[in-house]
């Protein structure tokens, strides 16, 4: 094993990532966040082969932008994600959920798209429950609800619908709503009732209306609002979209925050080619203070919301804070390169996204990065550590962990 520059005698991925070690090469995964929607997964049933909560979630729905989809349901997601990568993902091995499926499961990972949807399988069937569909691709029967549905499998921004292929936060939302007012119809509005505030409603959004705000275009609109304006903006929708469902009767919802986007491959590629270079190449400091100006924001007013709505059981969590704790201490967690992209070319991997897993790296689990904006499956499996159980040294959820919010009765 890699050795800090402690001399630690090991290093904290191998303690508590739970998996058995395996040969990457050429494979990883994602940006974020399906990571944490395994958490939320495990919360249906078994983890790790033992019980660790009584199963008090009844669906998980999940609405966001590029970090809960992979692009698997848009046929021509090379085409209208130009400036970003052909393969972000390992398949549908993105963000936070596959690796807590895994500890569901106990079914090993595959680098391939049919691998994984193997595995989502696998594991909905130890815990009694069919794989989550996309909205796009559910079969229109009541049954095919009940589990929850990705609304997100169509990524939105916050701001500006329509801009790199992207729909609007609202039209996820009607989504929404029109699947609750179908289970209205089909299961009576008692019973539909229990299902929707038994449910989780998972929310990730914010990463790509700030990769987008940063894009030369969009000049203007940081000039116009400036760091704390446009954070304002973001937050306001976040807060009214919250709102609207718990009119609509859900009570367990968990927002995510974002990542540091100043230390990605592309921001450091396009950094070093400008004159706007920060910190020797490290991150830049201005893309990440936007970063923090709206995690912090959406934080206090999402822990006020707790206090204002009555049984509301909502959590934030701190994706920043979590990468940040294993990008300044990469040999304590096992990683050798914190700012090149496993598969890109060009420096820092920026340049050219992953136009074929051909291009990707050997060992994908000593690289932070995966692509341009997208971390690596070992990062991932680390921030479901720290989500689920505030363990081993990061607590990025508040005010409570996903697995003791799983565990709530609503």
């Amino acid at each position: 094993m890699r050795r800090s520059k402690d001399n630690e005698s090991f290093n904290l991925r191998s303690f508590v990532g739970r998996k058995k070690k395996k040969k990457t090469g050429r494979r990883t995964s994602t940006s974020t966040w399906l990571l944490l929607l395994v958490i939320l997964m495990v919360a249906f049933g078994v983890a790790f082969g033992k019980s660790l909560i009584t199963p008090s979630v009844s669906a998980l729905f999940i609405l966001g932008d590029s970090s809960v989809d992979c692009g698997d349901n848009t046929f021509f997601y090379p085409f209208i994600r130009q400036n970003l990568s052909f393969y972000p993902c390992d398949g549908s091995q993105t963000r936070l959920l596959p690796n807590l499926l895994e500890f569901a499961s106990d079914v090993s990972y595959n680098a391939n798209s049919l691998g994984d949807t193997l595995l989502l399988m696998g594991a909905a069937e130890k815990m009694g429950l069919p794989e989550i569909p996309s909205f796009y691709n559910q079969n229109g029967t009541i049954e095919g609800l009940l589990s929850g549905l990705n609304f997100g499998s169509s990524p939105a921004t916050i701001m500006n619908p329509g801009s790199m292929g992207h729909q609007s936060l609202n039209q996820q939302l009607r989504q929404a709503f029109e699947t609750i007012q179908m289970l209205q119809l089909q299961l009576g509005q008692d019973r539909a009732r229990e299902v929707i505030k038994s449910s989780i409603f998972y929310l990730s959004f914010g990463k790509d209306d700030y990769i987008e705000l940063f894009l030369p275009d969009f000049s203007s609109v940081r000039r116009k609002y400036g760091r704390q304006g446009f954070a304002h903006i973001l937050v306001n929708q976040m807060i009214r979209v919250v709102k609207d469902l718990y009119n609509a009767n859900v009570r367990k919802i968990i927002c995510m925050g974002i990542g540091p986007l100043g230390c990605a491959p592309r921001t450091l590629w396009e950094s070093y080619n400008s004159t706007a270079a920060a910190g020797g190449g490290d991150c830049v400091d201005d893309i990440n203070e936007h970063v923090i100006k709206y995690n912090t924001m959406l934080s206090r007013d999402l822990m006020d919301l707790n206090l204002e709505l009555p049984d509301a059981q909502i959590i934030f969590c701190d994706l920043y804070k979590g990468m940040m704790e294993i990008i300044s201490n990469p040999f304590r967690y096992g990683f050798q390169d914190v700012k090149s992209a496993c598969c890109g070319l060009g420096r820092y991997g920026g340049m050219v996204g992953c136009l074929s897993k051909e291009m990707a790296c050997e060992e994908a689990s000593t690289h932070v990065w995966w692509d341009f904006y997208n971390p690596t499956q070992a990062v991932n499996s680390l921030l479901a550590d720290f989500a689920w159980l505030d363990q081993p040294l990061v607590d990025i959820c508040l005010p409570i962990s996903i697995s003791k919010l799983a565990s709530m009765s609503a």
